[in-house]
């Protein structure tokens, strides 16, 4: 059966190939239906290669499928095919599972867009491409589904790209990221140049002879392309902005794809990282960093979605600390519980901006549980999962960061143990602000602020629970949010089953930590200590007002004003420099430079042309003169 792993990424593949010359003729729901199914049975079909690959003896679970030969220069051999061992079979499990489940959900949320089909179209081509970005057996073709990735977010991100702000935010997405990818170029010119490879088991067994600063830059250069595509400072504004694209693309981004390529990437170089220390703790304190800044800015944001966005800013944080201090399984751990809940965050979140129409501020909500009993019994287990309240999956995979954090250093572990209390309090906010409390909108609503206008009508707003296209993903993944943790139990030597599973391929260079017991209880205590004392913070400032300016300042709204920042000195200033550069520079001084020569030789030219004028006469006097002129100077010669 593993050697049917082609069609995992095939399946998607084929769904776009079909949809995008025949989707608008399939018209709604039947396309929709095709990319769902044929994204589920890519799921079946990993869950099949997954159970085969587990069979096998713990030192045979690497297989290579090699296709065909992609290009070839000189030295430099590149092909094409895939590599299925445990880490990439873990990723595509879930990128399969939880995008089928998305898919799902798109055809009853996108059921009234126009561009139905296109969309399904976009969404399978994303999935594919997520595919062949973690199966891929090489760094080149990784990088050319990390570049699809990129592409198939920015098509879907400006999906509405009638609205300015969607517009605007499929661009900033590009542009951010291949600020990243020009770092993860570099990284793969400097692993040719130093193991004339790009095979990824070949590049690994050559690494004992490359120097440490070469290992270095590798790191630190392929992180760069993970701070683009995962979203860390200083390159994480764009995926706040790209919250103007269809609810259901702003999950697959967050939960199922693009943003964990990062994450899987600094996973794949373990054996890079593990002879590079010092490139570790560098990508462990940008995580860290990025997780409170991401946790902080989610405390005053009005957007029920751009709390969302922030908060995976700082749960892709968290993960990013994990794989800097060497707990690459704890990595993993955290991104597949992290896909659970938040894909069930966000998903709830689009039932409740449906249920609104189309209204996203959290000020403007409240009293809907009643209304909507699903979607807030499943946004309340999303927020416990995500918040680490035991015995949610948030808390074991979180709980396993902050111990391996401590083992590196205790700073780490404070700065990522208050980031975990700021958690649970603002998705407490959240929740409180948008299902509890006091109702903040009418069931009557006019489309005119006018009474007297002309167009003055009152609409009805009614919010429910959506259709059982969208329920049913709620559900299914709200018990993968509560049960995600059984996956890898701390409790030895049954229990362990993801840290058992990726024994094989990041074993040998796991961070090795020695706690005892008594420890390990304590570090339990704690993690459950702080999820509480934020639920409990959230349920004490919130539950009775929606008003609170000291906890919402405009500092933190502005997410530390780094996108600011970066819009005033980087942005403003390279279009200044731009302007200058074709006002100035181009105009003035390299066409003034080439027209000064060309008005020189004009000029020039036009001189000399008086002494060709034509007329014998004047030749035969020049004649005289210069006679007359050099007999004088021979007797002045002479006479002397």
């Amino acid at each position: 059966m593993i050697h049917a792993a082609f069609l995992i990424p095939l399946l998607p593949l084929a769904g776009f190939a079909v949809l995008a010359p025949f989707g608008r003729r399939l018209g709604n729901p039947l396309s929709g239906w095709i990319a769902t199914v044929l994204v589920a049975a890519s799921f079946v079909v990993t869950v099949l290669v997954f159970i085969a690959l587990f069979r096998q003896a713990p030192a045979h679970r690497e297989f290579t499928q090699s296709w065909f030969t992609w290009f070839a220069a000189d030295r430099l051999n590149v092909g094409a095919g895939l590599l299925v061992d445990p880490l990439s079979m873990t990723m595509a499990t879930f990128v399969t599972g939880v995008s089928a489940l998305i898919h799902l959900y798109s055809i009853g949320y996108m059921k009234h867009d126009p561009q139905f089909a296109k969309f399904f179209t976009y969404l399978n081509l994303f999935v594919f491409s997520m595919l062949m970005l973690v199966l891929a057996d090489n760094f080149v073709l990784s990088f050319f589904g990390w570049e699809g990735v990129g592409v198939c977010s920015y098509f879907l991100i400006a999906f509405w790209f009638d609205r300015a702000d969607a517009a605007s935010a499929g661009k900033k997405a590009m542009i951010f990221n291949r600020i990243g990818d020009a770092g993860f170029l570099l990284g793969l010119f400097l692993i040719f140049e130093r193991t004339g490879s790009l095979q990824y088991t070949t590049v690994f067994s050559r690494l004992g002879h490359v120097g440490t600063p070469s290992l270095v830059a590798i790191a630190l250069l392929l992180f760069l392309g993970a701070v683009g595509k995962s979203a860390q400072i200083p390159l994480f504004p764009w995926l706040a902005d790209a919250m103007a694209g269809p609810t259901p693309v702003s999950a697959l981004i967050h939960a199922a794809t693009m943003v964990t390529a990062g994450v899987y990437m600094m996973c794949r170089i373990s054996p890079v990282l593990h002879l590079a220390p010092d490139a570790g703790h560098v990508i462990a304190w940008f995580g860290v960093a990025t997780a409170f800044i991401g946790a902080t800015s989610a405390c005053a944001q009005t957007d029920i979605k751009k709390v969302l966005a922030y908060s995976t800013v700082s749960q892709l944080g968290y993960m990013f600390l994990a794989a800097g201090s060497g707990a690459y399984v704890a990595a993993v751990f955290l991104m597949l519980t992290h896909a659970f809940y938040k894909a069930l965050l966000f998903l709830g979140a689009g039932s409740v901006i449906h249920a609104m129409e189309e209204d996203q501020d959290i000020k403007n909500m409240g009293g809907l549980t009643k209304l909507m009993p699903i979607t807030a019994v499943t946004f309340l287990l999303g927020w416990f999962s995500i918040a680490g309240v035991p015995p949610f999956s948030g808390f074991w995979s979180k709980g396993d960061v902050l111990q391996n954090a401590w083992a590196v250093s205790p700073a780490l572990w404070a700065i990522g143990a208050v980031t975990a209390l700021l958690t649970a309090y603002y998705m407490g906010r959240e929740y409180f602000l948008v299902f509890l409390g006091e109702r903040r909108w009418s069931e009557a609503r006019p489309t005119e602020t006018d009474p007297s206008s002309p167009g003055y009508t009152s609409r009805g707003l009614h919010p429910h629970d959506p259709t059982w296209h969208m329920s049913v993903p709620l559900v299914v993944l709200a018990a993968l949010a509560v049960l995600g943790g059984l996956l890898n139990l701390p409790f030895r030597p049954n229990l362990d089953f993801l840290e058992r599973w990726l024994d094989p391929v990041v074993g040998p260079y796991l961070l090795q930590t020695h706690f005892s017991a008594g420890q390990q209880w304590l570090f339990a205590v704690a993690d459950a200590a702080l999820a509480i004392a934020g639920v409990g913070l959230a349920a004490s400032l919130w539950r009775r007002t929606t008003d609170r300016p000291a906890l919402e300042p405009r500092f933190l709204y502005m997410a530390w004003f780094i996108d600011w920042a970066e819009d005033r000195f980087v942005a403003r200033t390279g279009t200044a420099l731009a302007y200058f550069s074709a006002t100035v520079i181009e105009s003035k001084v390299i066409d003034g430079a080439v027209n000064g020569v060309a008005s020189l030789v004009r000029g020039t030219g036009g001189a000399l042309r008086r002494l060709q004028t034509g007329y014998v006469r004047s030749y035969a006097l020049g004649l005289v003169a210069g006679v007359v002129a050099l007999v004088a100077y021979v007797l002045v010669r002479v006479g002397s």
